[in-house]
């Protein structure tokens, strides 16, 4: 995928504000945050949407979890909580067609968000 913005960051091409990397997950600071906190988490592995995961893709979704666990610590909002969102085509508010979870904290969080 060598057009999508969230291949390059996994590849090295773009350099984000990384807080988090293992072998398969990439965390990184979100550029437009919606909180104080707003970290997106990536497969290092290219899947256009949630839509298209599958069984095979079941640990790699649940490392996507334990990284924002992990990220939620180390930033300080575990205890006070915080928000995990996967957005799904552009209805569902997806922007970047690679798969990516929002943790999102730092401040109360609303429902309907806002």
């Amino acid at each position: 995928m060598e057009e999508c913005l969230f291949c390059k960051m996994a590849s090295g091409e773009i350099v984000p504000d990384v807080v988090y990397e293992d072998e398969e997950v990439l965390a990184f600071r979100d550029i437009n945050p919606q909180a104080p906190v707003h970290v997106v988490i990536i497969p290092k592995r290219h899947i256009a949407t949630l839509n298209d995961i599958n069984r095979v893709d079941a640990g790699l979704i649940g490392k996507l979890y334990l990284a924002a666990t992990e990220v939620a610590r180390q930033e300080g909002i575990a205890g006070s909580g915080y928000r995990t969102v996967f957005n799904c085509n552009r209805d569902g508010g997806q922007e970047v067609f690679h798969l990516h979870l929002h943790l999102i904290g730092g401040r109360p969080m609303k429902w309907p968000p806002g």
